[in-house]
């Protein structure tokens, strides 16, 4: 979001909504109530909202402040300052990888993902990064905290109005369009486990360095995101430890802004070193980067899907086959037996879906115990930090394709299996139930649609 240029604000309508009250700066009139039928967005309509999510009108000033420093300049700063002072004054970084970034590497390198990702921790720690590791520890512990959730709401949802449907909770442009817009319409509904890069955080501020005697302060912890919201995401006031008196997450950059900083220190990767990720619990070995099932994201649908199907009605299932309704970004997976259907789920991504599924909410005809909301078209692979076309604006379809390609070439994983997640559950949190594991896997959203935000431009 922050790496957008004012003039490219200027191109886009900023009315994105009826509910939001920014005046659109070329004319266009306001999102009227015709232009919706049966339920869905026209396509005069979905032109309007499709910018809502990258548009900043409702980001504070304090906000704007807090995100100015999610960049290059400030990663350089901190890798200035531990050339010039003493050790003793040094900071530790730690950079964490989303795992939907590498493929965006694996592409621009030309090299297979797992030689991508060596080639990129290479160049890291070339800087003076101590510590990289991926995420896929931290998306382990936000699906099993999401799959618990769901079960729990599922079984109360006869007496709990507000239990079903459920919504994932791992994007920070849908969390934050449906705080500051639908407010207590969607906000119960949304899952209480914390993004996979909200866990990492505390992950690394927490255990990481206690592990290496370090206090949170002594941590500079950077995450390499898709994503540009997920720098909106960082600075959350509930994602500052007053404990640790440290943000979970210091700083996040997008891929293409370490891909940029590469081009701008002239590094290819055929000159730079291949180097394995470290181990959250510092094992020895290079395993490499897996992901965990789904189409282009972390694959929460899938992992609830077949946990509920199992411990609900005692069902394995074993694949699972979507159903395309509006188009590929709107899908939807049933469990059925005997006729009769257990469950019904939906993917949607993109804001011109969001919001023919939200006219939906509004008139009661959501069939679905679950949705998986992605603000960008095509998952977490398509986002703005790494997809952008030179033109600006729409994605690279080429760049995508090579990205999913790439992405779908990873080993599978399953949380429930990762004996590091359950070594973490007991060591660090105490157990599943425990107070620290709600504190640093769980957190709330609230209604935030009656907040007077003033219009910022930055």
């Amino acid at each position: 979001m922050s790496e957008v240029t004012p003039a490219k604000r200027k191109e886009k309508c900023e009315n994105c909504t009826k509910q939001c009250n920014k005046k659109n700066e070329d004319g266009i009139a306001p999102v009227q109530e015709k232009h919706e039928a049966n339920g869905e967005v026209s396509e005069g309509s979905q032109l309007l909202l499709s910018a809502c999510l990258s548009c900043d009108g409702c980001v504070s000033e304090e906000e704007s402040l807090k995100i100015g420093q999610q960049n290059l300049e400030e990663i350089n700063r901190v890798l200035a300052l531990n050339k010039r002072c003493d050790v003793a004054e040094h900071k530790v970084i730690v950079v964490s990888l989303c795992p939907q970034s590498l493929p965006f590497f694996a592409v621009k390198f030309d090299l297979d993902i797992a030689e991508a990702t060596r080639k990129l921790c290479g160049f890291l720690k070339s800087l003076g990064v101590q510590y990289v590791f991926d995420t896929t520890v931290a998306a382990g512990f936000s699906i099993l905290e999401s799959q618990r959730e769901f079960v729990q709401r599922y079984r109360r949802r006869h007496h709990d109005s507000q239990a079903m449907p459920m919504f994932t909770s791992s994007c920070p442009g849908w969390v934050r369009y449906a705080e500051r817009v639908l407010g207590s319409l969607v906000t119960p509904h949304i899952c209480t486990a914390r993004s996979p890069q909200q866990i990492m955080g505390c992950l690394v501020k927490d255990y990481i360095s206690q592990q290496q005697k370090l206090s949170a302060g002594k941590v500079f912890h950077v995450v390499l995101a898709p994503c540009f919201d997920k720098k909106l995401e960082a600075v959350r006031e509930e994602f500052y430890s007053s404990l640790l008196d440290s943000p979970d997450v210091d700083c996040v950059l997008t891929s293409a802004e370490v891909y940029h900083m590469m081009e701008r220190r002239e590094v290819s990767a055929a000159e730079l070193d291949s180097v394995p990720l470290d181990h959250v619990l510092g094992e020895v070995g290079d395993t490499g980067p897996v992901r965990y099932e789904g189409r282009t994201s972390e694959g929460f649908l899938e992992h609830v899907f077949k946990h509920a199907a199992k411990e609900l009605f005692g069902l394995d299932v074993h694949q699972i086959t979507y159903r395309t309704l509006r188009n590929r970004d709107f899908q939807e997976v049933t469990l059925e037996r005997d006729g009769e259907t257990l469950l019904q789920f939906a993917a949607v991504y993109g804001f011109r879906n969001i919001q023919t599924l939200v006219q939906r909410i509004r008139k009661g005809r959501v069939p679905y115990q679950l949705v998986e909301v992605l603000s960008c078209p095509g998952g977490c692979l398509s986002g703005r930090g790494q997809a952008e076309g030179d033109g600006g604006g729409r994605p690279d379809k080429a760049l995508v394709q090579q990205m999913e390609e790439a992405y779908i070439s990873l080993p599978i994983t399953l949380p429930e299996v990762n004996p590091a997640l359950h070594t973490l559950y007991q060591d660090w949190l105490e157990g599943q139930d425990s107070a620290q594991a709600v504190a640093a896997l769980r957190t709330r959203y609230r209604d935030l649609s009656h907040a007077t935000t003033p219009h910022m431009q930055w």
